[in-house]
């Protein structure tokens, strides 16, 4: 089975931060998260041959996630898309946005009518999670109970996008960047507990979100990965789509995305073992302080139900249900 390109050490959580995602309310600054705005007649019509969501059926005020893959259905970029009236808004995954800039451009036939330009100097992401987020939200005049899932409204001078069942679910905060030490002291006056990094990776682990460069690589297609929402069915041609379809129509997904908890740390890239052989690979580990030590790996089937028992380097695991609740 093939490595993922990262390999990820388990991160120190901080308790407060972790009971603030889980229990109230965290905000992260994604200072490495920019955006993109595609215009022109064709925008839509470029993005829906290439991913694998149904762009064009989005009207004004409505977002998906889409995926971006390789003519072998491998996974190359996956981001969320806001229609506008005149334009279409790319959000990426962090430390992306650029080399997504970059390989769109790349893909600009002659006769198309579409330009990408990089917003990122002018907006910074914020990301508000924990079951509290709405509530604080309101709290500011932002009512967001009522915003379908990857809906997007301004509020003020920023955007709020609500993304439930993408990243750590939560709202995404789109701010002027010379706003954003404005709009974090406006959130943290409200009860928002800023954190770090480790947290957040920890918490994404626990609900089983495939991460940049593990799980979200060239070594996966959506499908192997948890994305096959992302997969829609009721759209034309795009690059990889025979591949999606094929592996959907004739059952052809032979490993999936699996969340394990083990008696002890776990390192990425070791063997998952069962009955002496192997049958998948791990690919993020986290130590949580809810669970223990967690990890995400990639497990041939039929392998992958919760409740099987495995080995990893000698350590044994379980393969769990996802997401993972928090008690």
């Amino acid at each position: 089975m093939t490595e993922p390109t990262t390999l990820h050490a388990a991160p120190a959580v901080e308790p407060a931060d972790y009971t603030a995602l889980t229990q109230d309310v965290a905000l992260l600054t994604r200072a490495d998260a920019g955006a993109l705005r595609l215009t022109d007649a064709d925008r839509a019509d470029f993005l829906q041959r290439m991913t694998t969501n149904n762009i064009q059926v989005l009207q004004p005020g409505q977002g998906t996630v889409t995926v971006l893959t390789s003519p072998t259905a491998r996974v190359l970029f996956v981001f969320s898309v806001l229609a506008q009236p005149d334009a279409l808004l790319v959000l990426p995954m962090p430390t992306q946005t650029a080399a997504l800039a970059r390989h769109l451009r790349g893909q600009i036939f002659f006769m198309d009518k579409v330009k990408v330009e990089n917003l990122s100097e002018q907006w910074t992401r914020l990301r508000l999670m924990g079951p509290q987020a709405a509530a604080l939200l309101s709290k500011i005049g932002a009512d967001v109970h009522d915003l379908p899932a990857h809906g997007w409204r301004s509020h003020d001078d920023a955007l709020l996008i609500a993304q439930p069942n993408f990243d750590v679910p939560g709202y995404e905060l789109l701010v002027p960047t010379e706003r954003v030490a404005d709009w974090q002291a406006r959130l943290a006056a409200q009860g928002a507990r800023a954190i770090g990094d480790a947290a957040y990776t920890t918490r994404s682990i626990e609900l089983g979100i495939p991460q940049l460069g593990a799980e979200l690589s060239e070594a996966y297609t959506p499908l192997e990965i948890g994305l096959s929402w992302t997969c829609a069915d009721n759209k034309g041609c795009y690059t990889g789509q025979e591949i999606i379809a094929r592996q959907i129509t004739y059952d052809k997904v032979t490993k999936y995305l699996v969340s394990l908890h083990s008696a002890a740390p776990l390192a990425p890239g070791s063997e998952v073992m069962l009955d002496g052989r192997s049958v998948g690979t791990i690919t993020s580990v986290a130590h949580s302080p809810a669970h223990g030590p967690v990890a995400l790996a990639i497990v041939k089937r039929p392998h992958h139900q919760p409740g099987t028992a495995v080995i990893v380097e000698g350590v044994a695991a379980q393969i769990a249900a996802l997401p993972m609740t928090h008690s």
